[in-house]
């Protein structure tokens, strides 16, 4: 099996001023995903698919350095569209983020709904690897939401709210899931960039 992960940004510089894809990697946020690209996972030759949402770019770029890798990037592997709210904190975050999970064939006050944007998820990352060789590794860098509903597809469940990033993994981002692209079936679930462990069938393809 060739490598594929799926990985999140880490955290990032929140400004409700500036238009949330706009935002970039915090102080933080940009420590933790150059830690996780010096542990060398990625072997030279992987590809790298991103958003074009900052955050994502911004950790794409820094796992692409260390191999040389090169970064494409598409609006279809952004993140849900929030747009018609704006920037939501707190508890209300929670509530929209509930509710999007909750009821997937609804939109929240507007939000994108979760069904649309499984497939347009799944669809983005299948035509990505069928533009790759089929012995490269790639790694696609996205976010918590589209990538949760992502891993539901792959791993055949029902979209839920205990599927989420933040109830597996770091509560703040960076984490990763690794899947098989030939059969698009998860091969492990999410966990922190710190934690991750290459999957043996991978390490040794």
């Amino acid at each position: 099996m060739v490598l594929t992960l799926y990985v999140t940004h880490p955290e990032v510089v929140i400004d409700p001023d500036v238009p949330m894809p706009h935002w970039g990697l915090s102080t933080v946020g940009r420590a933790r995903a150059e830690a996780f690209a010096a542990r060398r996972l990625l072997p030279v030759g992987t590809e790298i698919f991103s958003s074009t949402e900052q955050k994502a770019l911004d950790l794409a770029e820094i796992l692409a350095a260390p191999i040389g890798a090169r970064i494409s990037s598409s609006d279809a592997l952004c993140e849900n569209d929030r747009s018609s709210t704006g920037f939501l904190a707190g508890e209300a975050f929670t509530e929209a983020v509930r509710q999007l999970f909750g009821t997937p064939e609804q939109s929240y006050r507007g939000w994108e709904r979760a069904i649309d944007a499984q497939r347009r998820i799944v669809f983005a990352v299948k035509t990505a690897l069928g533009k790759v060789p089929a012995e490269a590794p790639v790694v696609f860098c996205g976010h918590g939401c589209v990538g949760t509903l992502l891993k539901c597809a792959l791993a055949g469940r029902p979209i839920a709210l205990a599927e989420d990033q933040r109830l597996m993994g770091a509560p703040g981002g960076g984490n990763v899931f690794a899947f098989d692209r030939d059969a698009f079936t998860l091969i492990s679930d999410w966990v922190a960039i710190e934690d991750f462990a290459v999957p043996s069938s991978a390490a040794h393809a």
